[in-house]
């Protein structure tokens, strides 16, 4: 399959990253000086029917592995100094919650996007995009262009191993990362998740974490694991923002508040209980500068699969440039879920027949989509696209009032 997967990773992703919404934030960091501009990979036609549409662009193939490097390419087009990451993040693929923990790293001040291996086996399009991405090193790390969790020391480049093992001492290391390229202001809030939940309800932790620079911490259903405990109290009582907080049990939850301020971003209740709902939970989730807060047309938004529980770290770097996107989650490949459909209807964008109010002037939505038509299928895409599209609606007495004023 590699042929496959390397064909589809590569058709067109650098050229349709112009595709972005209107909400007029500036890029995350990116790479330093020095280097050639490398070429991209030559353009091919994917397996989903449509690659782009008017609102829509599908970036990756068959597995986390394409997708991640379409993300990559896409972000860092690598044709240009500036347009190089600093550092890469490569993952062994086999532990997601490392990956989690990492995607904090896709966001400011590093921007390192994230990659797959197979272990310390690296696949073809991951050692490939490396290559074309060619990371110009971080100098707080040491120079570094990899850091290495799980995944190997790639040849040829500098890396950084953070080692291996389970999700909180994973994330553990990836905060001690944060502090060392900030050692001046270290993280006052971070993000916790219940180790134990479901991989689909982590997932949107990873973009939030991009988007706001908080790390990653996990907890067990019933302790505070010890790392996650010392981390805690190394940060003199953050701000703690919980994902999914029915996963955890009143015992941990009480332990947290003894450790810093605690915040609930989505339940794991209800409508929230769902990977669809605890997405949209999670981007509608806003607390002072805290979260996105995604409530009105204007907005970026990542669209995965709920199967493809890599594909949330794989986004990650979508958060923290661009049109910054949260993550939203379908459950199926070929249908909307509901409540998705109406989070989509309530903030499509739209204008009146006013003059000044004429579409040109309007405020727009874009979808990046993460994976080939098995993880979204062709008519979701375009079902996405309609809800995407600024649509005309109809004049308000009060705007109606407005303009005969005028």
């Amino acid at each position: 399959m590699p042929d496959l997967r390397r064909a589809t990773a590569a058709a067109t992703l650098v050229l349709l990253a112009g595709a972005l919404g209107a909400c007029g934030k500036t890029s995350a960091p990116h790479g330093g000086s020095g280097g050639p501009a490398r070429a991209l990979a030559p353009v091919a036609t994917p397996g989903a029917i449509s690659v782009a549409t008017r609102n829509t662009t599908r970036l990756g193939g068959e597995d986390a592995i394409a997708d991640a490097a379409a993300v990559a390419r896409t972000v860092y087009p690598a044709l240009t100094p500036a347009t190089r990451p600093r550092a890469v993040v490569l993952v062994d693929r086999a532990n997601p919650g490392a990956a989690l923990a990492a995607s904090v790293l896709a966001g400011a001040p590093l921007g390192a996007p994230i990659l797959y291996s197979d272990g310390t086996k690296l696949p073809d399009l991951t050692r490939e995009t490396l290559a074309a991405l060619h990371p110009t090193g971080e100098p707080a790390l040491g120079g570094a262009q990899v850091i290495s969790i799980g995944a190997g020391t790639p040849a040829g480049l500098l890396a950084r191993s953070l080692g291996s093992g389970g999700p909180a001492l994973i994330a553990g290391a990836v905060e001690q990362v944060l502090v060392s390229l900030e050692p001046r202001t270290p993280p006052s809030a971070v993000i916790v998740v219940p180790a134990q939940a479901p991989a689909a309800m982590q997932m949107p932790a990873a973009s939030l974490a991009a988007q706001t620079g908080a790390p990653i911490l996990f907890v067990e259903p019933g302790a505070v694991p010890a790392v996650t405990a010392s981390t805690l109290a190394a940060l003199h009582r953050p701000s703690i923002f919980v994902v999914d907080a029915a996963a955890i049990a009143p015992a941990t939850v009480a332990q947290l508040r003894r450790l810093g301020t605690l915040a609930t971003v989505s339940s794991g209740t209800g409508e929230e209980a769902t990977p669809a709902g605890n997405a949209i939970a999670v981007a509608r989730y806003t607390n002072g500068t805290f979260g996105w807060g995604v409530k009105e047309p204007g907005h970026g938004l990542a669209i995965a699969s709920s199967a493809r529980p890599l594909d949330g770290p794989a986004a990650a770097p979508l958060a923290a440039t661009g049109d910054y996107a949260p993550l939203l989650l379908v459950e199926a490949p070929a249908a909307l879920p509901a409540p998705l459909s109406t989070y989509l209807s309530d903030i499509q964008p739209a204008y009146t027949s006013a003059p000044q109010f004429r579409p040109v002037r309007g405020v727009y939505n874009h979808g990046w989509l993460i994976g080939d038509e098995s993880a979204i299928s062709a008519t979701a895409q375009t079902e996405i696209d309609s809800l995407l599209e600024i649509s005309p609606r109809r004049q308000s007495p009060e705007e109606a009032s407005v303009q005969q004023a005028e």
